[in-house]
């Protein structure tokens, strides 16, 4: 199990990260970014799971400049309410970005080679993020809104992740357009919906979150993995 600890951007903003960390020499690190919901169980857990691993991992909480200690779960008023809290937070992107870099940093201190994962907004984060930061290697899950930032280029290898019955994200227009623009970047495209990945939603696909999670897995050990 991790701990909630606090960790200060670049701009003097003290935040809340939770951290989970290895019971041996940690193989690389990994940055966790939140959906809309928050730092919450779901993403907790996510971050133990790569602790358990081998992997030093973090997870930011992105949206306490304006909403500390911000998490909930997947009711159609949580839906809403973490939307809202989405906007206000992509209407200062540059602070997210400032954010996700004091999570890399505060974890640097511990481990030269690190990557991030996130999943739904959290993908468009990560993606943002391995084009202007600093990470070795990224895996973007079902991130809707990653079209407003396409045409940036990675400074690493990615991955991305989507489900065929996502009707947020439609593959013929939002999906074809990543391939197209990035094609270098795997595009993973599993029979599922939006969420497949967190086991505490109905979107849930067993198959889909082993699969995509073997492949992130694949992805953290060919690039960030210290021996």
């Amino acid at each position: 199990m991790g701990t909630f600890v606090k960790i200060k951007a670049s701009d003097g903003h003290e935040f809340e990260a939770y951290q989970a960390t290895p019971n041996c020499p940690p193989r690389g690190g990994i940055v966790v970014i939140q959906e809309v919901f928050g730092v919450n169980d779901h993403i907790c857990n996510i971050a133990d799971r790569f602790s358990e691993v081998g992997y030093l991992a973090i997870a930011p909480a992105l949206f306490d400049r304006f909403s500390p200690g911000f998490k909930t779960q997947y009711s159609p008023a949580d839906i809403t309410q973490g939307r809202n809290l989405k906007d206000k937070a992509n209407n200062n992107f540059n602070n997210v970005i400032l954010d996700v870099d004091a999570a890399r940093k505060t974890i640097a201190q511990s481990v030269k080679r690190i990557g991030i994962v996130g999943f739904c907004w959290g993908g468009v984060v990560a993606w943002a993020s391995a084009c202007r930061l600093n990470f070795c290697a990224a895996s973007s899950y079902y991130g809707g809104g990653l079209l407003n930032f396409v045409d940036e280029s990675p400074n690493c290898p990615v991955i991305f992740h989507f489900g065929d019955l996502d009707r947020s994200i439609p593959l013929d227009i939002d999906v074809v357009k990543i391939q197209e623009t990035h094609p270098n970047c795997p595009v993973h495209i599993y029979a599922a919906d939006h969420g497949f990945n967190c086991d505490m939603r109905s979107q849930y696909n067993s198959y889909a979150a082993h699969v995509s999670g073997m492949r992130t897995i694949i992805l953290f050990e060919q690039n960030l993995a210290q021996g």
